[in-house]
Formats: structure tokens, C-alpha cells, sequence
């Protein structure tokens, strides 16, 4: 586990956490919507930029659950912290269109969800939700953008799809007719689906000439809820999660560094690990793939 503790360029490593890797940044005047952050690592994240000094907006689909998190962060930190909570059901083509509203946002933190779905027809939520969800704000970041000289940072947090590679590349043709697709690689496959549509979005915003960063992180392996009804895969992480696995506090690290840092100042496309950039699989960087998902996606929502 060496490498765990060793600390990158950055001088972080896979055991900072994300109060340690956000310590003497200071978040007052800056808004940021954070999705799924009612429980795990989108908990963790709120708490964190609350602690800074953000203004932090919980997009979350149990509203019940997400004031309960934003009590319990606003209990723990001094002096209180501005936590809205707003509901948001991605698989909700009237929840989605009501966001894109809310005034001076400069950060859009996009974490996994509950994107494991049985229902064939939900396969796509985690992917399209989250693309349409990413185009509503943006108009809203440009103008707090503009407006403050402050760069707005958009997240995408990925937790598989850089390790899972298909013979079909992003299997369009599978996502039209998802029949006999397992969820899980579906999972996997919405995770890819991230990573192009950050880098593509980079690519849109510096060819506009938009101040707004977009890049992809991963949290590491962290033992959630998120496998709870997958019996084999939940086996396997109470199996081997004590040795590979780190804590929340942990795995919300990389999240907060990209999305607080100055280090990340201007970087844009890129895709961390252990608040370091890191490399992808070849299919995370391939750029006509992620042209071509962007149409797609596109084509799903205009429908």
C-alpha cells in the first residue's frame, strides 16, 4: 500500500483527504451545484466547500434525505454554512428543465448516482440526465464567469469507465436497444460516457473562448451503497474492500482538489487520480469517439 501514501507533483496523495487538499483555499462568493450529494463522497464533497466558504447547492432525488445531510453539515461546521437543498430526478425530462436558474454558479460537481438500474429503459439516465443537466447551467456559468474573472469549473466524477474497455467502443448501437445489456456494464459504459463528454466539453468551451474548465476525476475504489443489490460485486468489495478501499473523506479528495485548487488554475480536459493528473484508457481519449457521443447525447434529449 505504499503507493497509497506516496504524494505526485501535486503533493497529494491517494490517502489526503479533502479537507487536507482544500486547507487555506477560500470558496466565499462562489456557488456550486453538487449532484447525489445527499450520502458518500457527494456528501463528503458538500461538507468540504461548505467548510470553505461556498455557497453549496444539493441536487438531490430524496429531498427528505438531502435536509437531513444539510443539517448535519450545517451542525458540524462553525458559525453555520449556505446549503440549499434542490430536488433533481435525472430520469425526469420536467425536473431537469426546471435547473439552470440559479444565479453566480461557478462550479458543477456531477457524481454517480443510483445509475444501476434493472429497467432497460433507465440505462441511459446517469449519461443523458447528466448532459442536459451540464447544458441548463451553462449559460448561467458563463455569465458568472464573465461577470467575476473567476473561472467556473465543471467536474465529472467517473468511478469505472476508465478501466472498462469494449470491443463496440461506446456500443451506440446497444444503447438504442439495451435488451440482454447487463447494468452493471451499462454502468460502466455511462462512466465512459463521462470522460468523453468532459473532454468534448472542454474542447466546445476553449474553442468559444469560455472561461469554464471541464474535467474528469476519479475517487478511487470506496466501499458505498452504490453495489448494495448487486450480490456478487457487493461479495467481492466486503471481501477486499478493507485492503484496497479508502474512506469517504478520502475519495472526495480528488473531487474538491479539481474543483478548488489554484494548482488546477486553468487546466482544462484533463482527467485526475489521487489529486494528480492521471491517464485514461485510449478509448477516454479518443476524440472522435467523444464527437460522436456528444451528437448522440444530443439527439437524445432534442427527442
Amino acid at each position: 500500500m505504499w503507493w497509497f501514501y506516496r504524494k505526485g507533483p501535486s503533493g497529494f496523495a491517494g490517502a489526503s483527504t479533502a479537507e487536507e487538499v482544500t486547507a487555506g483555499t477560500d470558496g466565499r462568493g462562489l456557488v456550486a451545484v453538487i449532484t447525489g450529494a445527499s450520502s458518500g463522497i457527494g456528501r463528503e464533497t458538500a461538507r468540504v466547500l461548505a467548510l470553505r466558504g461556498v455557497r453549496v447547492v444539493m441536487a438531490v432525488r430524496d429531498v427528505s434525505a438531502g435536509i437531513r445531510a444539510k443539517e448535519a453539515i450545517q451542525a458540524e461546521i462553525p458559525g453555520g454554512a449556505e446549503v440549499d437543498v434542490l430536488q433533481l430526478d435525472l430520469s425526469s425530462m420536467a425536473s431537469k428543465q426546471r435547473w439552470g436558474h440559479d444565479e453566480g454558479l461557478h462550479a458543477f460537481l456531477r457524481r454517480p448516482g443510483a445509475a444501476l438500474c434493472d429497467e432497460s429503459h433507465r440505462l441511459l439516465t446517469p449519461m443523458a440526465g447528466h448532459f442536459l443537466l451540464t447544458n441548463l447551467l451553462l449559460e448561467n456559468m458563463k455569465s458568472a464567469s464573465r461577470n467575476s474573472g473567476i473561472q467556473g469549473r465543471i467536474v465529472n466524477v467517473s468511478s469505472a469507465g476508465h478501466i472498462m474497455t469494449y470491443p463496440e467502443g461506446i456500443c451506440f448501437d446497444k444503447l438504442h436497444d439495451p435488451s440482454g445489456f447487463s447494468s452493471f456494464i451499462a454502468y460502466g459504459q455511462s462512466k465512459l460516457a463521462n470522460i468523453l463528454h468532459s473532454n468534448e466539453l472542454s474542447r466546445i468551451l476553449k474553442e468559444e473562448g469560455v472561461n469554464i474548465s471541464a474535467n474528469t476525476v476519479h475517487p478511487g475504489v470506496i466501499a458505498t451503497s452504490l453495489f448494495k443489490n448487486r450480490t456478487i460485486v457487493n461479495a467481492l468489495m466486503n471481501t477486499v474492500g478493507g485492503i484496497i478501499s479508502r474512506s469517504v473523506e478520502q475519495g472526495a479528495a480528488t473531487t474538491c482538489y479539481v474543483a478548488m485548487h489554484p494548482q488546477v488554475q486553468g487546466i482544462t480536459g484533463g482527467y485526475f487520480g489521487n489529486c494528480n493528473i492521471a491517464k485514461p484508457s485510449s478509448q477516454g481519449v479518443d476524440g472522435e469517439l467523444a464527437k460522436e457521443l456528444w451528437k448522440f447525447s444530443l439527439q437524445i434529449v432534442s427527442s
